[in-house]
């Protein structure tokens, strides 16, 4: 049974003739299946890349290597480039992406429930790049779902705020 949430986010893109794509680590996947459960969300998801390996964040999603040398991939710039790489990638209006630590051990000296999501945003929007930090709790399972439903929400709440959404030319 599709998610009411991915849903939501389907409907939303359809009726602001966006596309979507992201680029996934700790959720392995796990935004694409939940979108993708949605019948019909082939108008509007082109698709993803599953970046868990650091190094393929900067490979495939085009973050900077040397800034992840130096920081790790667990912070608002790496989410926030891997959202612009997914949107180049995958040729969509819209990148959204998730680093961050599922557990149960911690990464680059971030605790596990440490999330960062990305969001790429249409031209036209204010802060049209932006991330979001999430202290999230529970066993690693409940932190991808968490991670998941907390990404589909933040998207759908910044597709709804936007002034000048179906100005696509400005």
């Amino acid at each position: 049974m599709p998610s009411p949430a991915a849903a939501r986010l389907i409907g939303l893109l359809r009726a602001g003739g966006w596309t979507l794509a992201t680029c996934e680590s700790l959720t392995g996947g796990g935004i694409g299946a939940t979108l993708t459960s949605v019948p019909g969300a082939s108008t509007v998801f082109r698709g993803g890349l599953i970046t868990y390996a650091s190094d393929l964040k900067a490979s495939l999603a085009g973050v900077d290597a040397d800034f992840i040398a130096e920081h790790g991939v667990i912070n608002g710039r790496t989410a926030q480039e891997m959202a612009i790489g997914a949107a180049n990638s995958c040729r969509a209006d819209i990148g959204l992406s998730c680093t961050g630590v599922a557990g149960p051990d911690g990464e680059d000296g971030e605790a596990p429930g440490t999330v960062w999501l990305g969001l790429a945003l249409p031209t036209g929007w204010d802060d049209r790049i932006r991330g979001r930090l999430l202290r999230l709790h529970g066993e690693r399972g409940q932190i991808r779902a968490q991670t998941i439903s907390s990404a589909l929400a933040w998207l759908s709440e910044c597709l709804g705020e936007a002034p000048r959404a179906t100005d696509k030319t400005s």
